[in-house]
């Protein structure tokens, strides 16, 4: 099949383009920086730059690429990891969120694209009471904390809008938060924060984490192009959740720092936010057993401990070298 993936630079874009046409298919990859066309080029995609958040633009790079699949992986994460101003740094993402979903479903359907896959997101979304490890059929947070409801607003427009679509058929996934060398989690600048003692743990710590290595995040979508069934919902994560008061000192522990400062969640709710309290002490993860029954897929890191360790190898020699 002939896919545009929309984000092709981006953290799950990157490895995806190359997966996709390992897998058999052609891509026409879209950036909006033309100073990025040529490594699209290089991983073997017909590069495009337009941006995500200009209908005609859009509009005439679907037409031209005419795809069988629109996979959207549109993204802003530029400061992403300042987590206290949650609203600002993903201001750009949630543009991207509903602007350029409208956009691209109406490119969509006026190209007779058959289907259309975005990225969502799995975690804090969730309502924050119940079981720890929820389902897709679990609903979302019906009062998020004030600084995470502009987010939930647009991932919310994104599902209702993609999953509902007949034509091109819709699929949403919900990755897990994602990491891989110098991304995500394990960007330079988190990797930083962690091992200065800048990221602490809040409260009990007791806040469930679902995360996702991104090589498998694409391995995911691409069964998606493949086995996903119309109007669903996939959470992509790996096998082994886990509480903040788990994850957070083993990562400091496998980065060579000292373990995360404890602090309260009073003191916490005023220096960084109810948001940041929530993140750290109430938030649910995901489960993966719907991606993995109806897309056949499994995650070759199946538990974040293991994939932080190599990561956090690399990191370290890395260093010694320099």
């Amino acid at each position: 099949m002939r896919i545009f993936v929309a984000g092709a630079t981006g953290a799950v874009g990157r490895p995806l383009v190359p997966a996709l046409i390992t897998a058999g298919h052609s891509v026409v990859g879209l950036t909006r920086t033309a100073s990025k066309a040529d490594f699209i080029r290089r991983m073997g995609a017909e590069p495009v730059v337009a941006d995500g958040l200009d209908a005609a633009a859009i509009r005439a790079a679907v037409a031209a690429a005419k795809p069988d699949v629109i996979i959207h992986e549109m993204t802003d994460l530029t400061g992403a990891t300042d987590l206290r101003h949650f609203n600002r740094a993903f201001a750009a993402s949630n543009r991207l969120r509903t602007l350029g979903t409208d956009y691209l479903l109406a490119a969509a359907r006026e190209s007779g694209v058959q289907r259309f896959i975005a990225q969502s997101y799995c975690g804090w979304p969730y309502v924050r009471s119940g079981v720890a490890v929820k389902t897709e059929a679990d609903e979302l947070d019906p009062d998020p904390p004030e600084e995470l409801r502009p987010s939930l607003e647009a991932i919310r427009h994104l599902e209702h809008d993609v999953t509902t679509s007949s034509q091109p058929e819709g699929i949403v996934l919900r990755y897990g938060t994602f990491y891989g060398p110098d991304t995500g989690t394990l960007d330079h600048a988190m990797i930083e924060q962690i091992r200065h003692r800048r990221v602490p743990l809040i409260g009990d710590g007791g806040g469930w984490w679902s995360f996702v290595h991104v090589d498998d995040a694409a391995a995911a979508t691409v069964r998606a192009v493949e086995r996903g069934k119309p109007g669903n919902i996939y959470n992509i994560v790996d096998d082994e959740p886990a509480e903040v008061s788990e994850w957070l000192p083993a990562l400091a522990q496998m980065l060579g720092a000292k373990p995360p400062f404890h602090l309260p969640a009073w003191i916490a709710r005023l220096v960084a936010g109810e948001h940041m309290v929530s993140m750290m002490t109430q938030v649910r993860a995901g489960s993966n057993v719907k991606a993995k029954r109806e897309l056949d897929w499994e995650p070759v890191h199946p538990s974040w401990r293991e994939g932080f360790a190599v990561i956090a190898r690399q990191t370290m020699a890395h260093r010694a070298a320099a």
